[in-house]
């Protein structure tokens, strides 16, 4: 781990001109994963700015959906009244990610920001394009059980790890981003992070002196009527091998809207538009769901060893809706 310097800051304006005028800078707040990645000398840092005191707090539904603080705990957001009866598929996949330890730490801007763990990319006896671009990707070829089945590219095949991003997609969430020069602009987390390309080290569309600020999520019927299910290898603190987020707004016996995502599968969380066609307009049956369920990873290029998610990633999405049918 390198040495650096550690600086607290009071205002996002502050803290966003300090990481302008230092790009190789780092923001700290509950530090789970960056704490981590510098141990192992996968990132340094000349200096961390502690972002903890910021204003960037809050839970509170307002006239448009739900306004989260980007520094707000994720055991806050979680175990939230408001999150758990009108948002529950957030509730769900906050509290199915880490331990209670790191839910007790980490922030809800950093959770969103966390980077893989292809282990590739954690262990630097091996290349990796996203760790050193031009290096090559290892998991085309090699241990590849855990890792993206779409959005992958010849230089990239890393799974992204957020559960909670995944159901903030499915929800149609939008995150409030703030500069240097104090402005802000709004971007739906669909399209916050990258798919990896020929350039897998970029990420998101984060600028360098751009903070996450808010994450907003619209209210709506099939939000309050959400549900995110997490399949893995063990019961805790284990990543998705596949994740299901969905919503239903279901009158009369038939589906209104639909909203789907899937984890565990893609190189950025998966929203699944095919499916949430198919089910509009249909009666909410177990029939109806398999059928749009068919059609959720059809431009699948898994490998050798995570063939099996492609029929898990149909299994997954068929329990989700019948438990949110149910």
């Amino acid at each position: 781990m390198n040495n650096f310097t550690y600086t607290a800051l009071a205002t996002a304006k502050e803290a966003t001109g300090a990481r302008k005028a230092a790009p190789a800078a780092a923001f700290i707040a509950g530090g789970t994963t960056l704490l981590d990645l510098m141990k192992a000398n996968l990132e340094e840092h000349p200096q961390l700015l502690d972002i903890n005191q910021l204003p960037l707090k809050g839970i509170e539904q307002t006239g448009d959906g739900l306004r989260i603080g980007a520094l707000e705990r994720m055991s806050d957001v979680g175990e939230h009244p408001l999150v758990a009866q009108q948002y529950p598929a957030i509730a769900q996949a906050l509290l199915l990610s880490a331990s209670p330890q790191l839910r007790n730490m980490a922030s809800i801007g950093g959770n969103l920001l966390q980077r893989t763990r292809c282990g590739y990319f954690r262990d630097k006896a091996f290349p990796c394009n996203k760790r050193e671009p031009g290096s090559g990707c290892p998991a085309q070829d090699g241990d590849n059980r855990n890792l993206a089945i779409v959005g992958g590219s010849p230089q990239c095949i890393a799974t992204h790890a957020s559960d909670l991003a995944v159901a903030l997609v499915a929800l149609d969430a939008v995150l409030l981003l703030e500069n240097s020069k104090g402005k802000q602009r709004r971007v739906p987390l669909l399209d916050f992070h990258l798919l990896p390309g020929t350039t897998p080290h970029l990420e998101t569309v984060l600028a360098p002196d751009e903070i996450i600020a808010a994450v907003l999520v619209p209210a709506a019927a099939h939000a309050r009527k959400s549900h995110y299910l997490k399949v893995r290898d063990r019961a805790s603190y284990a990543f998705a091998l596949v994740s299901a987020a969905v919503g239903l707004d279901v009158q009369g016996g038939q589906i209104k809207s639909a909203r789907v995502a899937l984890g565990g599968v893609g190189t950025k969380p998966w929203r699944v538009p095919a499916v949430e066609k198919l089910l509009v307009g249909q009666p909410a049956t177990e029939a109806t769901f398999r059928r749009a369920a068919a059609a959720a990873v059809p431009d699948a290029q898994p490998r050798e060893h995570n063939r099996f998610k492609v029929e898990l990633a149909q299994n997954t999405l068929v329990r989700a809706l019948l438990e949110v049918a149910g």
